[in-house]
């Protein structure tokens, strides 16, 4: 497995020259952060975030991710021209050396938490999300500016506009729209030799009164049934999926290994303390719900080979940054994994 770590570009606080510093990392998942939504990822913006990337000794391993516009997910008679438009991302992205691309097909809001400072005993504080206080965010009425982690990207009017929309539209259109996207983007991904990997919902349910439907195993393999091509993946993330204690996060990943279609790897672990409800963990099996080693057990006995990171670390040490993504409880929770890695393989090694 390739090990990577999440670098925001030159506004980001923790540098690449730090992250190099952190043994065992070789690659960066990173992306173009000045695009618009639904326009051309242009070639010179990746080739100079490769180069900027390389230049520190690193590899740029995957691109996450290139948003989908609501048009598309909404199936709007607009959506060919945004569909275009990214198909050409892709070929940009595989002109440039790129070999993977992490997207989404969420609505309206990408991965949702409702406190980015979750206190613990000893004094780090990490994301977490509460059902309930969720639900007393009136975003019709107060806008999304009481949503923690939400960057405003539409005006007021368009935002109750897109949740009218979205509310309107159930699940079955959501994977109508879906199909429709993947069969035009798939065969260009696979000419570009890029792979791509959808990340599940996160929280892996319907928040909002919003249709989600990338949310468990069933899910999952209806996605690669779309269209049977090693480009048309997943990338699987344990704590997303890990927040819905109904998904076996190993059989999972052996029945996606086997089929050769996980694309990407987010490892890091959630702590379940409630209905729809948790709190970012380390990455220690123990400290959380997910058990870590088993996933990496399942991952290395379907040979997974591809790019892997680690995600949403606590601040811990005093670090202040962007929430979930500091140096510090990654760099720890790299180690930890490199770990269990070396010790899922010299086991599976060991029975032959």
């Amino acid at each position: 497995m390739k090990v990577t770590m999440r670098w925001f570009g030159a506004d980001d606080p923790v540098s690449l020259a730090s992250i190099r510093q952190v043994p065992g990392v070789t690659g960066i998942v990173s992306a173009d952060y000045d695009t618009p939504v639904g326009q051309v990822v242009p070639y010179a913006s990746i080739a100079q975030l490769r180069n900027t990337v390389t230049a520190e000794g690193l590899d740029l391993d995957v691109i996450e991710s290139i948003p989908v516009h609501e048009d598309i997910k909404l199936g709007l008679p607009t959506r060919d021209g945004y569909i275009d438009a990214y198909c050409e991302s892709i070929r940009n992205l595989g002109r440039a050396g790129v070999p993977t691309l992490c997207y989404n097909f969420m609505p309206v809001f990408d991965w949702t938490r409702t406190n980015l400072n979750h206190p613990f005993a000893d004094g780090s504080h990490a994301l977490s999300f509460d059902y309930e206080d969720l639900a007393k965010i009136d975003l019709d009425a107060e806008g999304a500016a009481h949503l923690p982690g939400w960057s405003t990207v539409y005006t007021p009017e368009h935002l109750r506009h897109l949740l009218q929309q979205f509310r309107a539209l159930g699940t079955d259109a959501m994977w109508d729209h879906l199909a429709y996207f993947l069969k035009r983007v798939i065969p260009v991904a696979e000419e570009s030799g890029v792979k791509m990997g959808i990340h599940p919902d996160d929280p892996p349910w319907s928040i909002l009164g919003l249709p989600r439907i990338v949310t468990d195993e069933r899910a999952l393999e209806r996605i690669i049934d779309i269209v049977d091509s090693p480009a048309n993946g997943i990338t699987v993330c344990t704590g997303s999926l890990g927040a819905l204690q109904s998904n076996d996060l190993p059989q999972i990943v052996r029945k996606l290994g086997a089929r050769d279609r996980i694309n990407f790897v987010h490892m890091r672990n959630v702590a379940i303390t409630g209905k729809k409800s948790f709190h970012e963990a380390p990455h220690l099996s123990c400290l959380g719900s997910v058990d870590m080693y088993a996933v990496m057990k399942a991952l290395v006995a379907s040979g997974y080979d591809g790019p892997l990171r680690p995600d949403h670390g606590r601040m811990i040490w005093g670090e202040e940054g962007r929430p979930g993504y500091g140096l510090f409880d990654r760099s720890l929770g790299v180690m930890y994994l490199q770990g269990l890695m070396e010790g899922a393989k010299s086991q599976f090694n060991s029975r032959w």
